[in-house]
């Protein structure tokens, strides 16, 4: 595989959106993608390029999810750009087997430095302070849940 058209963007803490689960989920993906650099091994590459499409649709899964449940009022729109990147996907797994694997590790360049990188600096920035009001509601009403402790201790009397 030619290294001149696999430069990866590296993940850096300005990719993060401050949530902990979803940056380390976008870590390993710019991870993964990066692991496309090396021998140029046909069954590497496939084997690594399902791993890849695996944990995406994890995330992606989870994601939304997570977006769900805190109420993200554009939870709809986040779900069509998500499943345009499902299709691009499935586009390259389809086509993987007649392509070179200097053509399939550009395609994953593409996915990854384009689509992904924008969603990330833009799109998921959006939900980030709706999860955030859901997370310390959820934490509030865990507080007020507990009970008070009993001045003494029941074996007292």
């Amino acid at each position: 595989m030619d290294k001149r058209y696999i430069e990866y963007a590296e993940w850096s803490p300005s990719l993060e959106v401050g949530l902990p689960l979803i940056d380390d989920q976008h870590r390993r993906l710019f991870e993964l993608a990066a692991s496309f650099e090396g021998d140029g091994d046909q069954i590497r590459v496939m084997k690594t390029l399902a791993t890849l499409m695996d944990y995406i649709k994890t995330h992606l899964r989870e994601e939304e999810e997570l977006m769900a449940a805190c109420g993200y009022p554009k939870l709809a729109e986040h779900r069509q750009t998500h499943a345009e990147f499902r299709r691009m996907l499935l586009n390259l797994l389809e086509n993987a087997r007649t392509l070179s694997l200097d053509a399939i590790a550009e395609e994953v360049r593409f996915l990854i430095n384009g689509w992904f990188f924008r969603h990330i600096r833009v799109v998921d920035q959006d939900y980030v302070p709706y999860v955030r009001a859901y997370q310390a509601q959820s934490a509030a009403a865990q507080h007020e849940a507990k009970p008070a402790p009993e001045p003494w201790g029941r074996d007292d009397y």
